[in-house]
C-alpha cells in the first residue's frame, strides 16, 4: 500500500530529542515532507503539564505552530508498565529526575529496572499519541496513537535506539528495541505505527490537508 502524501509541506516538529527527530525523518521524508525542527527555529520546548499523552502532545504542537507559522506536528509518548499501575507514563523521560537523580536515558532506565525487581510481571507497552495542528488554532487536529508490546528485561541488550529500547524485550522478534535495525524498527515500533495511521488519515480527509503558514 502507497504512503504518498498529495501535497509535499513545510512541517516543524515539535521535539527536540534527537532520536525521535532521526526516526520521524526516516519517516516522513520519503513521503515528501520538508521537516524542520522547532529548536533549528529558535523555538523552546513548551511544558508538558498534563496527565495525558494526548493533552501533552496537542500542547506541543499548538505551541509550535504558535512560534513558527507553520502547521506543526508533536508527539508524546513513553513506556507505561502494568506492574507499576501505568508508569512512568507521560513521566518516561523524566522519570529518575522525579525521584531526583540524573535527567538521562541510563538514570530512567536504572529507576524502572529497581522498582521492577521481584516483579513476576514485567509486562509493558510503549505508548505513542500524534498530534498534527495546520495552525494554531486549528479546531481539527489529526490524532493518531499506537501501542507497542513487550517486556522489561533487567539486563540491557543492543546499543540501538534510544530511551528505555536496551530493556525493552520483544517476544515475537527474539531481541530488544535495541538490537533492531532501524529500519526494522520504523515499520513496528509505537511511533512508526502511529504516524503510519496519522498518514492514512491525511490521505482519506483531503479537507484537511496541510495549509502554508497562516
Amino acid at each position: 500500500m502507497s504512503l504518498n502524501v498529495v501535497t509535499p509541506s513545510r512541517l516543524v516538529l515539535a521535539s527536540g530529542n534527537a532520536g525521535k527527530l532521526r526516526e520521524f525523518d526516516a519517516l516522513l521524508r520519503p513521503l515528501g515532507f520538508d521537516l524542520v525542527t522547532q529548536s533549528s527555529l529558535g523555538v523552546t520546548e513548551a511544558e508538558e503539564p498534563f496527565e495525558t499523552f494526548v493533552e501533552n502532545a496537542l500542547a506541543k504542537a499548538r505551541h509550535a505552530a504558535r512560534s513558527t507559522g507553520l502547521p506543526a506536528l508533536a508527539d508524546d509518548s513513553g513506556i507505561c508498565v502494568g506492574a507499576l499501575g501505568g508508569m512512568p507514563g507521560v513521566r518516561s523521560a523524566r522519570y529518575a529526575a522525579l525521584a531526583g537523580g540524573e535527567h538521562s536515558d541510563s538514570a530512567n532506565n536504572a529507576r524502572l529496572v529497581a522498582e521492577l525487581a521481584g516483579q513476576a510481571d514485567r509486562r509493558a507497552s510503549y505508548v505513542c499519541v500524534l498530534v498534527l495542528v495546520r495552525h494554531a488554532t486549528d479546531p481539527m487536529p489529526l490524532i493518531a496513537e499506537a501501542q507497542w508490546h513487550g517486556e522489561v528485561i533487567a539486563s540491557p541488550r543492543g546499543a540501538g535506539g534510544f530511551g528505555y529500547d536496551p530493556y525493552f524485550w520483544l517476544p515475537e522478534e527474539g531481541c530488544t528495541a535495541a538490537e533492531l535495525t532501524a529500519s526494522r524498527k520504523n515499520q513496528i515500533s509505537h511511533r512508526g505505527q502511529a504516524l503510519r495511521s496519522l498518514v492514512e488519515r491525511l490521505r482519506a480527509a483531503p479537507g484537511v490537508a496541510l495549509l502554508g503558514p497562516r
